[in-house]
């Protein structure tokens, strides 16, 4: 046997340090800093030299260990049975089905001409391996795989996972210990993620990971507000229960325990079998509401299981047939900003292109300027983008490793920043490069983040491009300009027709020009130029809350045409003069004196004023008079029997209340109608007085 060369002995000894320190990284501290497909790259590349040179292969190599370590601060549990990993095909093709089969038949010396291997083909889920121990019928343990020889005690926090039952269904074991994945629904992640973003808090990155930190916190109360899944996927320690002889059987019996196990699986026979089952969940893998990274191939037989056994740490009867990556690592090459349809400025990373997810992605998302400086992102890093299902490909943060232990190569197509034949290595410190600008970069009106808030806007509204159909269908809407016709599949042709670029050009839409657009007949269009027409008379309350002012609501919108009685001096008021509005703050005044402090924001509504929009300008004044019901605050709930919600939201209203909501301490009266829900209960609770249509009609014209 040839002695390795020393370079050998030190590659495989910086593998080590690497695997070992990535590895730490992903189980304990559950914040993986390179994705999956590249930790698989190295652990195959150290398997490799220790193939050909056995003497380099150490009792410490991750290849001789499952990984992991019981995490400091949680009671360690040695299981029953070794909990081991299944061996891993990287092929992604057919062939990685037709090799697994080829062993199959080598280790059961099977002649050519005999029948098809029978398997199990199921789902590979990309959560937390958990153990649940099952005594009588009733769960007394859950351990997490750990080392695969002991793991970690998450009981309770295991219990908190409405899917996992509490008590087996029907006539249980003695014991009975069921194996399976914890993990985290896509849109429970998303959900997340987003109220993280909303309280300014981290976000995490992927649903995996931050399942198992969910599930191996010290205080089960975090387990709250991270929704969490479970599905059965074999058994451990088994007593006084004769189980089926196959593994498809295996998992209907644990089915019927009550259970859950996924209908994504198949009994199929040999080869061709697997090859159709990969293809099939191929097809359909983004459309699953959790993340999978491939499917597990299982001979069916229990029998013929026991008979194969086990190489080291992997059973020679099972195999996991991936995917390709839903993470991949690349060069972040520059970074836009693009503005939504409500003014938002998002950064967006332009990428080198990278195959991720079954798709090639060259831009993703960064969310706003803090998540971006959370991640530690720059222009010239290398970074992880993750991309699964439908969700926007978003950059997950930057290449970071220990700078003790080996770093990996740059993936193919990431030259090196320093540029040719320099040494690629990732950067240590954050240095921002990258700033959020101070004007809108589609119409160049001012960008504005609101005190302590966390998404930069754009303050054009009307005039910006960007946000032209949000404004045109605001603007259209029943309880603003109330344009009958309006809506989303016209206002799209409109715009992107280019018949619409401003709302004063909706007034000069004529029957040829929209009798011209698709499906639009000439009835239609007639319908539509006379609801124009018709919606030039309004009031100053619908117009200003027409405008799309951001934080101007209708009520905010009431409560300025009753205070300035008129459009002009709403827009001459100062920030001072706004705060003497009822219920106008420090951050919805600013944003009024904002928007009409844009000079075509201002130019936007002269021309509809130009175009024949009117109201009564001493409205505001009039209704300014005597308010009996001033000061008192209501809430409506259910249906009343002869007024709707907004009659009856009008009559209080007139008479001076105002109608709120939810229901609180501060309410005056709650009224009723049918099917009257949780308002309801809460005003009984608080003690607050509740009425009736009869009663809301008495007190309003008991007040006038």
């Amino acid at each position: 046997m040839l002695r390795p060369m020393n370079s050998e002995a030190e590659r495989a000894a910086a593998l080590r340090a690497t695997l070992q320190h990535h590895a730490h990284q992903y189980y304990v501290l559950d914040a993986p800093q390179i994705p999956d497909a590249e930790y698989d790259r190295l652990f195959l590349e150290l398997q490799a030299l220790e193939q050909a040179h056995p003497e380099l292969r150490t009792p410490d190599s991750p290849t001789q260990r499952i990984g992991g370590r019981v995490l400091d601060g949680l009671v360690p549990v040695r299981h029953a049975l070794p909990m081991l990993s299944i061996r891993t095909e990287t092929d992604t093709t057919a062939e990685g089905a037709r090799a697994f089969d080829a062993r199959v038949r080598r280790e059961l010396a099977l002649p050519e001409d005999s029948p098809p291997v029978e398997y199990n083909a199921e789902l590979k889920f990309d959560g937390l391996a958990i153990n649940l121990r099952y005594e009588g019928g009733v769960l007394v343990q859950a351990t997490t795989r750990g080392d695969g020889e002991t793991g970690e005690d998450v009981t309770q926090n295991v219990r908190t996972i409405g899917r996992i039952p509490l008590r087996l269904v029907g006539e249980a074991p003695p014991l009975i210990e069921i194996r399976g994945e914890a993990y985290m629904r896509r849109d429970d992640f998303e959900r997340l993620n987003a109220l993280q973003r909303e309280k300014g808090g981290k976000t995490f990155i992927n649903p995996r990971n931050t399942a198992a930190g969910a599930i191996r916190q010290l205080d089960p109360a975090g387990m709250v507000d991270k929704k969490l899944s479970f599905f059965a996927y074999g058994l451990g320690e088994i007593r006084g229960w004769a189980q089926p002889p196959t593994h498809s059987g295996t998992l209907d019996a644990i089915a019927a325990f009550g259970v859950p196990v996924n209908a994504d699986r198949r009994v199929v026979q040999g080869a061709d079998g697997l090859v159709a089952f990969h293809v099939e969940i191929a097809a359909k893998r983004d459309q699953l509401p959790f993340d999978i990274d491939g499917v597990v191939y299982k001979v069916n037989s229990i029998a013929l299981q026991q008979r194969m056994g086990f190489v080291t740490r992997e059973p020679r009867w099972a195999v996991a047939h991936k995917y390709p990556a839903q993470e991949q690592l690349t060069r972040l090459n520059a970074i836009d900003i693009q503005v939504g349809r409500t003014g938002k400025l998002t950064p967006v990373a332009k990428l080198e292109p990278v195959f991720v997810g079954g798709t090639t992605v060259s831009n993703a998302t960064l969310h706003n300027l803090f998540e971006l400086r959370r991640k530690g992102v720059r222009v010239g890093d290398t970074v992880i983008v993750r991309r699964a299902g439908d969700v926007i490909p978003e950059i997950v943060g930057r290449v970071g490793v220990d700078p003790q232990t080996a770093l990996p190569s740059p993936p193919e197509g990431v030259t090196s920043p320093g540029g040719a034949g320099s040494t690629w290595r990732p950067r240590e410190h954050y240095v921002p490069n990258f700033r959020m600008p101070r004007s809108c970069p589609v119409c160049g009106s001012a960008v504005q983040r609101e005190k302590q808030g966390i998404d930069h806007r754009c303050t054009g509204g009307l005039f910006c491009a960007a946000q032209r159909k949000q404004a045109l269908l605001h603007f259209a809407g029943r309880r603003a300009m109330d344009i009958e016709g309006l809506g989303d599949k016209l206002v799209d042709q409109l715009v992107d027709g280019g018949l619409i670029r401003t709302l004063p050009e909706l007034y000069k839409l004529g029957v040829a020009k929209l009798s011209a657009l698709e499906r639009m007949a000439d009835k239609s269009a007639a319908n539509l130029v006379a609801a124009l027409e018709q919606s030039k008379r309004t009031t100053l309350a619908r117009f200003l809350y027409a405008l799309g002012i951001r934080h101007v609501g209708e009520a905010t919108a009431k409560d300025l045409a009753a205070h300035f009685g008129s459009l002009d001096r709403v827009m001459d008021a100062n920030e001072a003069q706004l705060l003497e509005v009822n219920d106008v703050g420090p951050v919805v005044a600013k944003s009024i004196y904002t928007f009409f402090q844009q000079p075509h924001n201002r130019e936007v509504v002269e021309q509809l004023r130009a175009a024949g929009i009117r109201w009564d300008e001493h409205e505001g004044v009039a209704a300014a008079g005597p308010k009996p019901l001033a000061g008192l605050t209501v809430v409506l709930t259910g249906t009343l029997p002869t007024l709707t919600r907004d009659e009856a939201k009008a009559l209080l209203e007139a008479a001076g209340a105002k109608v709120a909501g939810s229901v609180s301490r501060k309410t005056t009266y709650v009224v009723a109608g049918e099917e009257a829900g949780s308002k309801l209960d809460k005003a009984r609770e608080l003690g607050v007085p509740v009425l009736d249509e009869a009663g809301l009609r008495g007190l309003v014209s008991g007040a006038a």
